[in-house]
C-alpha cells in the first residue's frame, strides 16, 4: 500500500507533465506485476494492477504527454489490462475478459507495437478457449498469425500453440497436426523481443509449449500413449523449470492433462497420482482454468468404462467435486 501511495505521489509532484520518474516507476511496477503473475495467487496481486491501469489511464487522459512517452505509456497501459483481462478469465468471468482485452488492443493501437497487438489475440483466443468456443478461439489464433509478419519473439510460438489446442477440442487432426509443426517451427527462429524482456506472462517459454503440445494431443485422442509421453515431458519440465519458466497454473494443466492421457488408458490409480498436486492447490490458486481442467479429468473418469473402475475412480471423482466446489473467485468479490 505505501509503494502505491508513493507511485502516485510521484504521478502528482511531477506535474502535469509526464517525468522521468513517474514513467520509470510505471514500467518497473508493470515488469513486476508481468513477472510475478505466473508465480503469484491471483488475490494478492489484484489490487496493484487495478491501481496502475487507472494510473496509466489518467496519465494519458488528463497529463501531458510528449509522443515518445505516449507510445511507452500505452504499451504499458496495454500489458496492464492484458494482466487484467487474464485476471477476469482466471475469476471466471469471460466477458469481462474480453472487455479488458479489447482495451488492451486499442491501448496496442496507440502504441503502434506489431508485437503487442499479436499477444492481446493470443489471450483473446485463451479466453475463448477456456470459456468453450474452441471456434472463436481458432479464429482469433489465426488472427494474431495473420499480423505476426516480422513478430518473431515468443508471442509466435504461443499463438502457435494455441491453434493446436482449438483444432484439437474441434476434433480436426490434420489442422492440429500442421498447428504443433508450426510451433515447432516457431520455436526454432524465436528472437525474444521487448515483450520477452517483461518475462513472466508476457513471455512463452518452453515449459509451457510442452504443455499446449501435450493437451492439444490428449484432446485430440488419436494417440493416448503420445498424450501420456508428452505429458509426462510437459510435467518434467515444470518440475525442473527455472523460476523465470515456472507457473503453477500451467504445471497444474499439465498434470491434469497427464491424467487424462492416463484416464484413456485405463490407468485409474495412475490418474489419481498425475492429478493429486492439482486437488492440494489452496484455494487461492483454484483460478478458472484450474478448476476447468479438473472437471475434465472428473468428466473423463465418467466416460465409457469408467463406472466400473471401482472404488478409486469413484473416490477421485469426490475429491475432484470437494476441490472445485471452492474456486478463487470465492475470494474476490
Amino acid at each position: 500500500m505505501a509503494a502505491r501511495r508513493a507511485l502516485r505521489f510521484t504521478a502528482m509532484a511531477e506535474g502535469s507533465s509526464i517525468g522521468s520518474e513517474t514513467l520509470g516507476q510505471i514500467n518497473d511496477e508493470v515488469r513486476r506485476l508481468t513477472a510475478a503473475y505466473p508465480k503469484l495467487a491471483l488475490p494478492t496481486l489484484l489490487g496493484d494492477l487495478v491501481e496502475v491501469q487507472d494510473l496509466t489511464f489518467q496519465l494519458l487522459e488528463h497529463g501531458r504527454v510528449k509522443p515518445s512517452q505516449a507510445r511507452e505509456l500505452y504499451l504499458l497501459a496495454g500489458i496492464t489490462s492484458g494482466m487484467l483481462a487474464k485476471a477476469s478469465h482466471d475469476l471466471g468471468n469471460p466477458s469481462a475478459a474480453m472487455m479488458q482485452a479489447r482495451t488492451a488492443f486499442v491501448c496496442a493501437d496507440n502504441a503502434d507495437h506489431h508485437a503487442m497487438r499479436a499477444w492481446v489475440r493470443s489471450l483473446q483466443s485463451l479466453i475463448s478457449y477456456w470459456a468453450g468456443r474452441p471456434g472463436e478461439a481458432a479464429d482469433y489464433a489465426a488472427l494474431g498469425q495473420g499480423a505476426v509478419g516480422d513478430v518473431r519473439g515468443t508471442t509466435s510460438v504461443w499463438l502457435a500453440c494455441l491453434s493446436a489446442r482449438a483444432h484439437s477440442l474441434l476434433g480436426n487432426g490434420e489442422a492440429t497436426r500442421t498447428a504443433i509443426r508450426q510451433v515447432e517451427e516457431a520455436r526454432a527462429t524465436v528472437e525474444p523481443d521487448d515483450l520477452d524482456a517483461f518475462g513472466g506472462i508476457m513471455t512463452f517459454p518452453l515449459p509451457r509449449q510442452l504443455y499446449y503440445v501435450a493437451e492439444a494431443t490428449v484432446q485430440l485422442g488419436e494417440d493416448a500413449a503420445l498424450g501420456e509421453s508428452q505429458s509426462e515431458a510437459a510435467v518434467s519440465a515444470y518440475r525442473d523449470a527455472t523460476e523465470d519458466e515456472w507457473a503453477f497454473g500451467d504445471q497444474a494443466g499439465a498434470q491434469t492433462d497427464l491424467a487424462l492421457a492416463r484416464i484413456a488408458r485405463g490407468e485409474i490409480e495412475g490418474a489419481a497420482e498425475a492429478v493429486r498436486p492439482v486437488l492440494d492447490l489452496p484455494v487461492e490458486q483454484r483460478n478458472f482454468g484450474i478448476v476447468s481442467s479438473a472437471q475434465r479429468v472428473h468428466a473423463a473418469l465418467h466416460g465409457a468404462g469408467r463406472r466400473s473402475s471401482g472404488g478409486a475412480a469413484a473416490g477421485l471423482r469426490q475429491e475432484i467435486e470437494a476441490f472445485t466446489a471452492t474456486p478463487t473467485s470465492a475470494l474476490v468479490r
